[in-house]
């Protein structure tokens, strides 16, 4: 075949979920066995191939680590696009491998629009967001009928302040212990009050996975104490306290504060 009639390679964007292989899609994974190279995110994505390993699935695709730390992107973001885009045109088949959801905080939209000014085809296989997994470990539902009618989900590199409603409109805070204390300072001056209860579900679905409540006054000081680290959901809103791992001081005042409001 000459190179002129090369068959340029597909791009999948695939979301891989919170890390565990078990909340992989059936598409997803189709994917992953189909594809010559995986250019893998640290997050979620690294625990996904272990996982379908440690389970016998073997892959036959090349795996180029792309990972970043908090403070270290030793590849920029820029510089994988331009990756997806020589792999696939050299003719090969490459899923992009990105933890949680391609388009949830994963500038997933970033590599598709680079990839398509390329004149590429490409897929997305959205994934399990750990927006709404992690803190489903801790039985923590992100609306509950009387209690949160709807949800936001922020990214804590990012200002907060325009971030409206009340304690039943529930905060999902992703990436977010660095800046912790600003955010619940903020939320807490507003309308949900320095009492809204907080949850922090550090490492879902990895071995250091643990949940540390609070309260927007207090959360911040806990959670330095508790040396809380990422990769952690934080929760802010009422819901919090339907987690039988809440404490039951927590419940017990989200309990009088709703019978005083009943009661007006």
């Amino acid at each position: 075949m000459t190179e002129t009639a090369r068959r340029e390679g597909r791009v999948t964007l695939v979301g891989a979920g919170p890390g565990d292989a078990g909340l992989l899609t059936v598409r997803g994974l189709r994917a992953l066995e189909s594809a010559d190279v995986i250019v893998a995110d640290r997050l979620g994505a690294r625990g996904v191939l272990d996982g379908l390993a440690a389970e016998g699935i073997e892959l036959r695709a090349e795996v180029i680590d792309v990972g970043k730390t908090p403070g270290h992107h030793p590849i920029p973001q820029e510089a994988i696009s331009e990756l997806l885009v020589e792999i696939a045109l050299s003719g090969r088949d490459v899923v992009r491998l990105k933890g949680g959801d391609p388009f949830v905080f994963g500038r997933g939209g970033e590599e598709l629009f680079r990839c398509r000014e390329a004149g590429l085809h490409v897929e997305v296989v959205p994934g399990v967001t750990s927006a709404s997994a992690v803190p489903a470990i801790a039985s923590i539902p992100l609306t509950q009928r009387g209690l949160a009618t709807s949800f936001t989900v922020v990214s804590g590199h990012e200002q907060i302040d325009e971030v409206g409603g009340g304690r039943d409109h529930t905060v999902v805070l992703l990436m977010g212990v660095g800046t912790l204390p600003h955010s619940a300072h903020v939320l807490g001056a507003g309308r949900r009050g320095g009492d809204c209860p907080v949850a922090i579900v550090e490492d879902g679905y990895g071995p250091r996975q643990r949940v540390t409540f609070g309260t927007l006054q207090t959360i911040a000081h806990q959670a330095a104490q508790r040396k809380v680290r990422n990769p952690a959901v934080v929760v802010i809103g009422d819901v919090v306290t339907l987690s039988p791992y809440a404490p039951s001081e927590l419940v017990d005042a989200v309990r009088r504060d709703s019978e005083r409001k009943a009661a007006l």
